[in-house]
């Protein structure tokens, strides 16, 4: 939803997203014998298709691999597609999919997260916003997680309150508990 939240700011608000990984597996130390193991390691494998097509094609397709990946793990609650077929909904070769279990990617992985961590602290899970704010100063904020898709002037509001939080130096936390599960909507 995050995601989603901040393609659709980013446009308004002239907004250049960047795309970081955070692997789950590794934030966590997620260990074999864990009940989350099988889907940490799965989307860490997916981190590393991710990485793979950065080092080779630089940034401009990730957006659009990370929401073939967000439409079959979200939409169609398939974490176990075959990444060749999100590759090609990208425009992407499927070559990259081979990288699922390519452990060369990883060092790529954590300096990604070590990106977003060094903005926020490590007591935080995922998504990670980071951008620079109106003093220059670069600045990360776990969140926000939200539940469905916002309209057009909320989702304006949201990214406009969180730039303005982003100059209180000794801002530091907004919670409450969460009432709805995520309704994702609509396949885009």
């Amino acid at each position: 939803m995050t995601s989603r939240w901040a393609v659709a700011v980013a446009p308004e608000r002239d907004v250049t997203i960047h795309w970081r990984p955070i692997s789950l597996m590794f934030k966590n130390d997620v260990q074999p014998d864990s009940p989350w193991f099988d889907k940490a390691s799965r989307t860490h494998g997916l981190l590393r298709v991710f990485e793979a097509v950065r080092a080779e094609k630089g940034e401009a397709k990730l957006g659009d691999l990370y929401t073939a990946y967000g439409r079959r793990i979200h939409h169609d609650q398939n974490l176990m597609f075959d990444p060749a077929e999100a590759l090609v909904e990208a425009g992407l070769p499927k070559k990259f999919a081979k990288a699922m279990t390519d452990v060369s990617f990883d060092a790529a992985i954590r300096s990604g997260m070590d990106e977003g961590l060094a903005l926020t602290g490590n007591d935080v899970g995922t998504p990670i916003l980071g951008f620079t704010n109106s003093a220059g100063k670069r600045v990360g904020f776990f969140g926000p997680v939200m539940s469905r898709r916002l309209k057009r002037t909320d989702a304006l509001k949201l990214w406009d309150g969180i730039m303005l939080t982003a100059d209180i130096d000794s801002f530091w936390e907004l919670k409450r508990t969460r009432t709805e599960s995520p309704r994702f909507g609509k396949r885009p």
